[in-house]
């Protein structure tokens, strides 16, 4: 039987297909055991791999794995007794020299599974598959550790702080009233240096009048941090001072509610983000409500937000502060203590912990804008009355 070297009727050109059935693989993978442009044993076309113990292209060890899982082999039969040229352009003409030839290069039918043997194969293949990812998991799980049991301990004395000292808890839209929106009259209004900057004197007061107890709120949450407490009172009262709208600013984020577009301001007051504009805020508001929509996302819980709170008000930037590095270690227990639990919770979100470091940086900005407006509305309008804690707090 000849394979080469001799023409047969099956080869000559007006005969040949139009379209060859092999299918191209662009780009496809190449084992390293391969030269870059080695043929197929069986009918010349690029290989691409080790098939049933012998280099072939795709295209023949697919036909010889569907010939023997099928039984094909007895139903072939060559019209010119076995003497046609198998190569890229013929091999579909005729099944049987195609599968004398895989035979006589040395393919080995006893390697095709049946299908009792290949589903065997698949579900070994999966349950390997399972086996990594569990291995996997538990690689992650020692790579990134749980809170220690003294972290613990931190933990669930800086959550009861907060919950102690966060109005309404989780208790907060069956208790909250909504504000209702005001006109703003000529004789209510009072104008900044900027025409289009104006601030409601009424919502303004009625906003310190809300925002006064959250403070008190604020300190009280940094007074049952025992390693507060443990500072001198002078950097106690520079990092409450700067950490305190940043704070207030994260639990009225965490209280955003999509549906009416609110904020909820001391666990009991949603406003719109026009009407905390209006009351003083300005472009601040803006950002607070930014914060809101991007924290949505995270589905923070109470410990998450305490915790968070802690690494706020341990910042070591702020000016005045004595014994900076100290604050520096309390803040990177709280840092440490934070990141552990959230591995903990295993979030479904793409790189929570990142992104939530980045949502620091925003409440840190936010912190700065306030600063920035209430400087500039003592300037620009002097005659706003500010509760004495507001200043207390407030003012450099």
């Amino acid at each position: 039987m000849a394979y080469q070297g001799q023409h047969s009727p099956s080869s000559s050109s007006c005969d040949a297909p139009k379209r060859d059935g092999s299918k191209k693989h662009k780009g496809a993978y190449m084992p390293s055991y391969l030269d870059k442009n080695e043929p197929c044993v069986v009918c010349g076309d690029k290989a691409t791999g080790y098939h049933y113990r012998c280099i072939t292209c795709e295209g023949c060890k697919g036909f010889f794995r569907r010939t023997i899982q099928k039984n094909l082999h007895p139903s072939y039969a060559c019209k010119y007794e076995g003497s046609c040229i198998i190569d890229r352009i013929t091999r579909n003409q005729c099944q049987e020299c195609r599968y004398q030839k895989c035979i006589a290069v040395g393919m080995a039918s006893d390697l095709v599974l049946d299908d009792s043997k290949r589903l065997a194969k698949r579900r070994l293949i999966e349950e390997n598959r399972q086996r990594r990812k569990q291995d996997e998991k538990r690689r992650n799980v020692i790579e990134r550790p749980g809170p220690s049991d003294k972290e613990w301990e931190l933990i669930q004395l800086v959550t009861a702080a907060h919950c102690t000292t966060n109005a309404q808890g989780s208790q907060w839209k069956e208790h909250r009233r909504f504000l209702v929106s005001n006109c703003l009259g000529p004789e209510s209004v009072l104008s900044s240096l900027d025409g289009d900057d104006k601030v409601d004197l009424q919502a303004f007061t009625h906003f310190t009048a809300i925002i006064t107890p959250s403070i008190t709120r604020v300190v009280d949450f940094a007074k049952k941090l025992p390693m507060f407490t443990e500072l001198p009172c002078e950097d106690q009262i520079v990092l409450l001072k700067g950490c305190c709208m940043e704070i207030m600013s994260l639990r009225a984020a965490v209280r955003y509610d999509p549906e009416s577009d609110t904020l909820t301001l001391n666990g009991e007051v949603a406003v719109k983000k026009e009407q905390l504009k209006n009351g003083g805020l300005g472009l601040v508001s803006d950002a607070i409500f930014d914060l809101g929509r991007s924290l949505a996302a995270f589905s923070l819980d109470d410990t998450e937000v305490a915790l968070l709170q802690a690494v706020l008000l341990m910042s070591t930037d702020r000016p005045g502060l004595v014994n900076v590095d100290k604050v520096e270690k309390l803040q990177d227990t709280y840092l440490l203590a934070l990141e552990h639990y959230i591995n903990h919770r295993e979030h479904r979100l793409n790189h929570f912990w990142p992104k939530l470091l980045m949502k620091v940086t925003d409440l840190r900005l936010i912190g700065a804008c306030h600063s920035s407006r209430i400087l500039h509305m003592k300037v620009t309008c002097p005659s706003v009355l500010f509760p004495p804690l507001f200043l207390e707090i407030f003012q450099d």
